[in-house]
């Protein structure tokens, strides 16, 4: 999988868009109306129980509208914070700190939430020789920032786009055929890993013995899956997929299976419920 880089250049350029689509074209025309050189603290608080992440995303948030103010964070990227955890202090000029709150809110409900959303699973499975990985079922735009909160979250990141890997689905093989479509990936893989999409054992048997990486289990019941699973595993390495969610993950780890993609730790995950509060 490609690698994902959340430098400091990343993260500013990512905040720059995020505040221009805020302040475009015309700027903060309410706080504009604070005429004072008040300055202000805030506490950043978590209405929730959370993983937290995104902290650099929210202190760019400020930093970019006034280099002076400060943003002192209070609990670390990804530990786990209670309700009513304090996150982090803001100090600076009111109306400044009042133009990037929005903006730095965002990012960390946003990352907070997907991170979170993948904490739930990891430990629910925390007994099994097994990862949660995320998809690439991701907003547009925001894929690495989102395949960041997994990671925060315990999991780990599937193929982050269509050039990383060989994955051969249901689709390709409808308008084709599966041994034929492993064979020429096998021919033309030049270092790149293979997974092929599995809905049936009829498909196993036809691939069993190709020397490709990992079957992908896709919506197979647990009985299918745990039989697919023992055939496979002395060969290729092994994942499910398909409606997994809270309730049946265990049962899925359960089977054997090494790892578990859900694509709803990234595009379904609920934002981190925060507030900023004046001191």
């Amino acid at each position: 999988m490609s690698k994902i880089s959340l430098n400091n250049n990343f993260i500013v350029n990512v905040v720059k868009l995020a505040l221009n689509e805020d302040l475009y074209p015309s700027g903060d025309i309410t706080s504009a109306l604070i005429k004072s050189k008040k300055n202000i603290s805030l506490k950043l608080i978590s209405n929730q129980s959370a993983i937290i992440g995104g902290l650099n995303f929210a202190k760019q948030s400020f930093k970019l509208i006034d280099k002076k103010i400060k943003f002192i964070t209070k609990k670390k990227e990804g530990s786990f914070v209670k309700k009513g955890s304090v996150i982090a202090i803001i100090k600076g000029n009111a109306q400044k700190i009042l133009i990037g709150e929005r903006v730095a809110l965002n990012f960390i409900s946003h990352i907070s939430g997907i991170a979170t959303k993948t904490n739930h699973f990891v430990r629910l499975i925390k007994k099994r020789n097994c990862k949660i990985c995320c998809t690439r079922k991701t907003i547009p735009n925001l894929r690495v920032i989102q395949k960041y909160a997994v990671k925060l979250g315990g999991g780990t990141n599937h193929r982050f786009n269509l050039s990383d890997e060989y994955l051969i689905k249901d689709n390709h093989i409808s308008v084709s055929d599966i041994k034929t479509l492993v064979n020429l990936a096998i021919k033309n893989k030049k270092g790149k890993k293979i997974t092929v999409e599995i809905d049936n054992l009829i498909q196993l048997k036809k691939i069993l013995g190709l020397k490709f990486n990992t079957v992908l289990f896709d919506n197979m019941s647990s009985k299918n899956l745990k039989t697919g699973v023992k055939i496979a595993k002395k060969y290729y390495e092994t994942e499910a997929s398909g409606n997994i969610n809270l309730k049946n993950v265990k049962r899925v780890a359960a089977t054997a299976v090494g790892r578990i993609s859900v694509g709803t730790i990234t595009h379904s995950a609920p934002a981190i419920d925060l507030k900023f509060e004046i001191l």
